[in-house]
């Protein structure tokens, strides 16, 4: 459990030093252990800042035969021989590869500090024979079969996504310097592979038809993150900090943890997962901020979703099938299976009749922090001046100004540039969602995405507003939808007085017409 004397490991990737240090630590040894003895080679997939570095790490340690770093831990007990072997980790993470030769140049470094320790023989001359040779001199001088770690192996194929002659260029090499994995397999005793995306084995990995993929095992599950079980036994005194510091009770943090950073699940019945790099952010802070989502702007997953042409609104409730996770990112149409291993959608049902998974985004952080990524890639602003706009039209709201409220909503939509793209009832359609969506972060918000719902619910203390919005069409009609399909009777009962709104939006002047109001 955690006491106070210990800090949250953040930025720490190292496990020597996270131990030596006296962080906190998230057992997941027994599972590591597991991995150990059932297997020999694995590949597993999960969003960045999950913890792979450091699973990687402790895989590493462990190989290393270093007993006095897990003291106290449930591998301490499982283990009972502690053998070393050499070890060969590399992490693909720490460049950036803007071209062939900086991947060359990242390879090279890398061998050649192997080789430093195991020598090298003249006619190795690629990547393959080097790394082959290396593996075998280090199994042959050694007398142990030796493990090999390769941490995030396609972070050069990520860097190179929107140029695909360099991206073939760079698989190249990459396929290069892995072929001696297959021929090497007498020599290895472990290998693990790590990584965002599966990019397809035929292209890479052809030769390892023993890769065991765990990346949707309900076994290996919770190998990185941070269960709620976990949570709740280990991080008790950080959570009642947090509570105070926040003026709220012990469950109500919980509560409010558990909608800003849980939510994930990575199989059909894998048990709830926290973002950890998240979770101990603000528990270390005291603060419920998007941690994750403002160490990297999704650039390339929101030009993937408007070159498809795909309705963002989708997003909240999406059908999929199992062949569609290990879909080839190199040749990417589909921009699901990447929103899924980036970890912006998470599995949230699995139905094993038709064998077809519900994807949604995991919580509240990635939703909103998502969310407000995409806005001003449709009404072309600076994200502040969105957030400007959302602020006042919940303080107008809050006052009970309607009229304020649209009347802002109507300037808006006429700052928008009049380019032609965004003449469609799609486009208006989606940055409506969009705000009201965004609008969420600070009121209780439903935003339509099924048919027989109003277009938009807004709670707030003390009313709730109905709003439905026609298309060159009337108040009157949108107001008659509203009583028609009785979308204000699921909030009868609650108390608060309800405001229906019908709004129109012209599309000759690009912005909200007309609008009426009943209470």
């Amino acid at each position: 459990m955690e006491t106070n004397n210990r800090s949250y490991p953040i930025g720490i990737q190292d496990f020597g030093e996270l131990r030596q240090r006296n962080c906190i630590y998230i057992d997941k040894t027994h599972l590591i252990y597991q991995l150990a003895h059932t297997n020999k080679v694995y590949f597993l997939s999960r969003p960045r800042r999950f913890g792979k570095s450091l699973l990687v790490s402790t895989l590493e340690a462990y190989f290393q035969g270093k007993r006095d770093l897990f003291k106290g831990l449930a591998i301490e007990q499982l283990e009972q021989e502690w053998t070393e072997y050499p070890v060969l980790h590399i992490d693909f993470s720490s460049s950036k590869y803007l071209n062939e030769d900086m991947l060359r140049a990242a390879i090279n470094i890398q061998i050649r500090h192997w080789e430093d320790i195991y020598g090298k023989e003249e006619d190795e001359s690629s990547f393959s024979l080097r790394f082959e040779g290396i593996i075998r001199r280090a199994y042959e001088q050694t007398g142990k079969q030796v493990v090999v770690l390769v941490d995030e192996y396609d972070s050069p194929l990520l860097d190179s996504n929107s140029n695909p002659e360099l991206q073939r260029e760079l698989r190249d090499i990459v396929r290069d310097f892995f072929s001696p994995l297959k021929k090497s397999d007498r020599y290895l005793r472990f290998l693990f592979l790590t990584g965002i995306s599966k990019f397809s084995q035929l292209s890479i990995f052809s030769e390892l038809n023993n890769l065991k993929n765990i990346s949707m095992t309900d076994e290996f599950s919770a190998l990185c993150g941070i269960t709620e079980a976990e949570m709740l036994a280990e991080l008790k005194p950080g959570i009642a900090r947090m509570a105070e510091a926040n003026g709220e009770t012990y469950e109500e943090a919980c509560a409010h943890l558990k909608k800003q950073y849980d939510g994930y699940h990575f199989s059909a019945n894998c048990e709830d997962i926290y973002n950890p790099f998240s979770l101990f952010n603000a528990l270390d802070s005291c603060e419920y901020k998007n941690f994750w989502f403002s160490t990297g702007t999704p650039t390339f997953l929101i030009d993937l979703l408007r070159q498809a042409d795909f309705n963002v609104r989708n997003l909240e409730e999406i059908e999929a099938l199992e062949e569609q996770f290990d879909a080839p990112t190199d040749s990417i149409t589909d921009p699901i299976p990447v929103l899924y291993q980036s970890g912006y959608l998470t599995i949230k049902d699995y139905n094993p009749l038709f064998k077809t998974y519900m994807l949604s985004y995991p919580n509240s952080e990635v939703r909103y922090g998502f969310t407000g990524a995409l806005l001003p890639n449709y009404v072309h602003r600076f994200p502040r001046e969105n957030t400007f706009y959302i602020v006042s039209f919940l303080r107008d709201l809050m006052k009970g100004d309607i009229d304020s409220c649209l009347q802002r909503t109507q300037a808006f939509f006429a700052s928008i540039p009049n380019d032609l793209e965004n003449k469609t009832e799609k486009h208006y359609q989606t940055i409506f969602y969009l705000l009201f969506r965004l609008m969420g972060q600070y009121v209780d918000t439903e935003v339509k995405s099924a048919v027989g719902r109003a277009d938009v619910v807004m709670k707030l203390a003390d009313a709730i507003y109905v709003f439905e919005f026609k298309y060159d069409g009337t108040p009157e009609e949108a107001l008659a939808q509203i009583e028609s399909k009785q979308y204000a009777i699921p909030y009868r009962s609650d108390g608060r007085p309800i405001y229906k709104i019908g709004v129109n939006f012209d599309s000759a002047t690009r912005t909200i017409g007309d609008w009426k109001i009943k209470s």
